[in-house]
């Protein structure tokens, strides 16, 4: 592979600076996680704190959740070396096999109650995704062949059940034995349709992870054939943004345009393509993924350097700053300063961070508000950790920000 990236290069100052704070942040996320979130009495992890800082100890926890916690501290132990995430990452991976894995039909179940048992028993293919993210980490930390194992299992029921061989692309949810269900939404949030973009960009994201570990053919085909998916369906050339919603025969539902999603997205195909090695494709996807990047900072960067949550074709629909959109801009953004050299996403990435220095590390409790409003007040009727507030997107930020600092000059 031939292929130069073009923003190779910062003072050492600067480097330096922005190295020393997204370390020092990567050890103050999982301290806190390690701090208030181990269930000593029933196992694992809590399932919520809310955004006042209070405990639930008895709230479900879900799977999103506990995966997400073992990728977190998975990567964390391979990229540092760390002894105690190494235990935190055994822990969530001793958990999710105890009573999230499905002996029965294969995958892992939705949720379980706060001792165990079973909640929520659908097959959800975004925390199927996740699992295999995951698992390919602890994997890569431990050399567990049983692991692996797990991770292609569910690689292969993924393929045999949720892969439209007809029309293409994946079916967004089943129930507890692969069978249809009439509410597939993933969330109360989401649309109820066949083919979520959700979905299939972080299946994207486990399959990426996975052919990095075991290039087969088998993956490598998925791989290819969903990017080319992203090409071809999700990505809307008009507006430089991603389709949320399609039905079954992949007509566009919806209008709403997601910010967060947009930029990451932006990398995330960036980082697909970079895995295959193929420079024509790198070609297609650099062009996309700076074309996404700038569509971001042109509709949805505030004055403060934060990003919007949510835009329609009439403007800016949800003004919030939600937390992962701002982790996924500075990754997004410095990754399109790397592919097109232009100061103005690396300033924009920049801004992202220190939007979350100022604004979203809460400074009294430790980790990182759910969201602000538009002028940057605390929102705290949302988790501080809960179902779907892990440390993935900001401790992920860090450590892809520390590597990808490392690898510049």
């Amino acid at each position: 592979m031939n292929f130069q990236l073009k923003g190779q290069y910062l003072p050492p100052k600067e480097k330096a600076k922005l190295k020393a704070e997204f370390s020092r942040e990567l050890s103050n996320i999982l301290n806190w996680w390690q701090q208030n979130m181990l269930d000593e009495q029933n196992g694992g992890f809590y399932g919520q704190i809310d955004g006042h800082g209070q405990l639930h100890p008895q709230a479900d926890k879900g799977c999103i959740l506990n995966t997400r916690m073992l990728w977190t501290f998975a990567a964390a132990a391979n990229a540092l070396a760390h002894k105690p995430y190494r235990r935190l990452a055994e822990r969530a991976y001793q958990y999710i096999t105890r009573f999230f894995w499905d002996e029965l039909e294969g995958g892992v179940i939705w949720s379980v109650n706060y001792e165990g048992h079973l909640s929520n028993t659908q097959k959800q293919i975004y925390a199927q995704a996740f699992a295999i993210y995951a698992l390919v980490e602890f994997y890569q930390l431990t050399g567990m062949d049983k692991v692996l194992q797990q991770a292609s299992e569910i690689y292969w029921l993924i393929e045999k059940y949720s892969f439209d061989r007809k029309k293409n692309g994946y079916l967004t949810a089943f129930d507890r034995s692969w069978g249809a269900m009439d509410d597939i939404r993933l969330s109360e949030k989401d649309a109820n349709e066949a083919k979520i973009m959700n979905t299939h960009l972080h299946l994207l994201e486990a399959y990426t992870n996975f052919y990095k570990v075991i290039p087969s053919a088998a993956l490598e085909s998925s791989l290819r054939n969903l990017i080319q998916l992203f090409l071809d369906h999700f990505y809307n050339p008009v507006t430089g943004s991603l389709h949320i919603y399609f039905n079954d025969d992949w007509e566009p539902k919806g209008e709403n345009i997601s910010f967060g999603h947009d930029i990451e997205a932006s990398w995330l195909l960036w980082e697909s393509a970079e895995v295959l090695k193929d420079n024509l494709l790198l070609k297609k996807v650099q062009r996309i993924s700076i074309q996404m990047a700038e569509a971001v900072l042109e509709n949805a960067v505030d004055e403060d350097g934060a990003i919007f949550y949510e835009a329609d074709p009439q403007g800016i629909k949800d003004s919030d700053k939600h937390w992962w959109p701002q982790a996924e801009a500075v990754v997004g953004f410095f990754n399109a300063w790397q592919l097109s050299g232009e100061r103005k996403f690396l300033d924009a990435a920049i801004a992202s961070w220190s939007f979350i220095k100022n604004h979203l590390m809460d400074a009294e409790k430790g980790e990182w508000f759910w969201r602000t409003d538009r002028n940057r007040n605390p929102i705290l009727s949302e988790d501080k950790a809960g179902p779907w507030k892990a440390p993935y997107h900001n401790s992920r930020m860090c450590l892809e920000m520390l590597k990808r600092l490392n690898t510049i000059r």
